[in-house]
């Protein structure tokens, strides 16, 4: 799992992956309460932020993530050695797991499948973070990655105005 290699979702590097993941979730939960509070229909949610997760269901968020994270790099048509490599290295950083590294590896040899990457949202404030990662991951912007943002967004159900504020929050522009 992205925040660490035991079940208690911490590793021997400790909580530095954990508090990244759990703030990236409190910036997408931020945008899309706002985004909420402007819908007269869309029911309030409780935040299920990385941090408030256990057990399996942090695993299931960390993979999501990094699901969205690995066909993010994959947008503009290829990961190249040098990102595959990063990606890798920055899993071997934090965690020994044989298994996360097999997961990872089958991700990035994946095909990318948009329709795919989206099925790993278990709800709207999961979709919103994973569509946060993409965009943070993407932020020089051409065309194909463009492209990949917005077919993501469709995929994940994303609302447009939620979109463009969870585009904005990444970019540092949504208090």
């Amino acid at each position: 799992m992205l925040g660490g290699g035991s079940s208690t979702g911490r590793s021997r590097s400790g909580g530095a992956n954990y508090a990244a993941l759990a703030s990236l979730g409190m910036m997408a939960f931020k945008a899309y309460q706002a985004w909420q509070r402007n819908q007269a229909t869309a029911p309030q949610e409780t935040p299920r932020t990385v941090d408030l997760l256990s057990g399996p269901e942090v695993e299931e968020h960390s993979h999501a993530i990094l699901r969205a994270l690995i066909a993010a790099a994959k947008a503009d048509g290829h990961i190249d050695e040098a990102e595959q490599q990063m990606i890798s290295g920055e899993i071997r950083r934090h965690t020994d797991d044989p298994q996360l590294q097999h997961w990872l590896d089958a991700e990035v040899a994946r095909p990318l499948d948009v329709a795919d990457v989206a099925q790993a949202a278990t709800n709207p404030a999961v979709a919103a973070e994973m569509y946060l990662a993409s965009v943070m991951l993407v932020d020089d912007q051409q065309d194909a990655e463009r492209s990949y943002l917005d077919e993501l967004a469709a995929a994940l159900k994303i609302d447009p105005q939620l979109q463009v504020q969870l585009e904005q929050q990444a970019k540092g522009q949504l208090a």
